[in-house]
């Protein structure tokens, strides 16, 4: 697939494939066109070189945000094509913890999703140069070490969910630039500190935190031992908590943008779909 420069979208997801993946950076412009990237539910395993990422150019380029439609097909049958010569594409994806299926995809989404496999050591500071990123996902692996402050170069960034692994140290507090983000998961690691305070941070529930015993803040109702100068009761600061109804309408809301330009049986197909499946990760740490 290295020899595919023109590859928008690779969804390998909840396959039985594994093994290490290969460092992309050793390629020339391997995958310099990959917008949805989905290896979820594998048994893939390995550290993810720093680099590993360096070749996502399409990800790093804020003015490719065209919104464009991506018309290819994976499971259209050679009737259809024959028939029209404009087909859809069908994909399934997790963004803000629902999944979806999108019939019709702009070339503005960009998502990564390596969840739910084995890979190790520290989530890769290069990320934070792919400053078009709308999702990462990256829970229920193995990683360890802090998590790298150069993510709050993914200005664009609306989900994040790193839950389920082994992070340790605290929360950048440079994570309160990220304006765009609308759902964050950082539970069951093991990080410390206070959780930051500014801007959106204050809307995030009490579980995007839980299963982090050194974690404090008014998002845990658990008081810091040195309260810096923003401490107040959650109740003066914060939104009600969100509900699972708030969770779906975020994705609800973020795909019917996305869909405008699709037509209104697009934008009701995904309404009904959000409505239809949330998954809920459980963790189980040994």
């Amino acid at each position: 697939m290295g020899t595919l420069p023109n590859l928008q979208i690779l969804v390998l997801r909840s396959n039985q494939l594994y093994g290490t993946i290969r460092d992309l950076h050793s390629v020339y412009q391997q995958f310099r066109s990959l917008q949805i990237l989905d290896l979820a539910s594998n048994h893939f395993f390995g550290d993810l070189h720093s680099k590993w990422f360096d070749n996502f150019i399409s990800m790093m380029n804020i003015s490719s945000d065209v919104g464009q439609i991506l018309e290819h097909s994976t499971n259209a049958t050679w009737a259809s094509v024959y028939q029209a010569s404009v087909y859809q594409d069908s994909v399934t994806i997790t963004f803000k913890d629902a999944t979806l299926s999108v019939t019709k995809i702009e070339t503005s989404l960009k998502l990564i999703d390596l969840s739910n496999n084995s890979f190790e050591g520290s989530i890769p500071s290069s990320i934070g140069r792919l400053v078009s990123l709308h999702g990462l996902n990256m829970s229920h692996n193995n990683f360890t070490g802090q998590i790298s402050s150069q993510l709050h170069n993914l200005t664009r960034l609306e989900s994040m969910d790193l839950s389920c692994n082994n992070l340790s140290g605290e929360i950048p507090q440079e994570f309160t630039s990220l304006t765009s983000l609308s759902w964050l998961n950082l539970s069951y690691n093991n990080l410390i500190g206070r959780i930051p305070q500014g801007n959106q941070f204050l809307s995030f529930p009490s579980s995007s935190f839980e299963g982090n015993a050194g974690l404090c803040g008014i998002q845990l109702y658990k008081q810091c031992d040195n309260p810096g100068p923003d401490s107040t009761t959650r109740s003066t600061l914060v939104p009600e908590p969100y509900t699972l109804w708030q969770d779906r309408l975020d994705a609800i809301t973020f795909f019917l943008f996305a869909g405008l330009g699709f037509g209104m049986g697009f934008a009701l197909a995904i309404i009904f779909r959000s409505f239809y499946h949330i998954e809920v990760w459980l963790c189980n740490h040994i």
